[in-house]
């Protein structure tokens, strides 16, 4: 088998399809999810703490060296702790979501792949009256 055709076999495998697509779709709902951390949640949260912008959080390790002109000639060396504080958010809260897709999908599993519910025990009645069916049968069976 060349090497062409093994890799087409491996590419149009249902897995790796299925793969690309939840790729594609999980950098997509990445970008839905930093938006409602950077834009939504993170503002409310800034203004709780005095109008802080959290994107704009760092300390200044060595600040940027400029010229007799005020050009910057070396940038200024920074810990962004604030975009890390937001991207930390964004973790929690994608992750959060994939759990409770997860869980979602793994009980709809549970419930495809339970036994069937045996059927119940025949009452008394019903387990007498097919004693008697059964003596019936015997008894004609052995007139004849």
């Amino acid at each position: 088998m060349s090497m062409l055709s093994e890799f087409k076999t491996f590419a149009l495998k249902g897995n790796v399809m299925d793969m690309a697509v939840g790729i594609i779709i999980g950098a997509a709902f990445g970008k839905i999810v930093s938006s409602l951390v950077a834009d939504v949640l993170m503002p409310p949260i800034g203004l709780l703490m005095a109008g802080i912008d959290f994107s704009n959080l760092g300390w200044t390790l060595k600040p940027a060296v400029t010229d007799a002109s005020g050009a910057v000639t070396t940038e200024a060396v920074v810990i962004h702790y604030g975009q890390f504080l937001q991207y930390t958010l964004d973790f929690l809260i994608v992750s959060f979501c994939v759990f409770l897709l997860v869980k979602g999908i793994n009980s709809l599993r549970a419930q495809e792949e339970a036994p069937p519910e045996a059927p119940p025990e025949p009452s008394t009645e019903e387990r007498l009256l097919g004693e008697i069916r059964d003596l019936l049968k015997s008894k004609s069976k052995a007139a004849v």
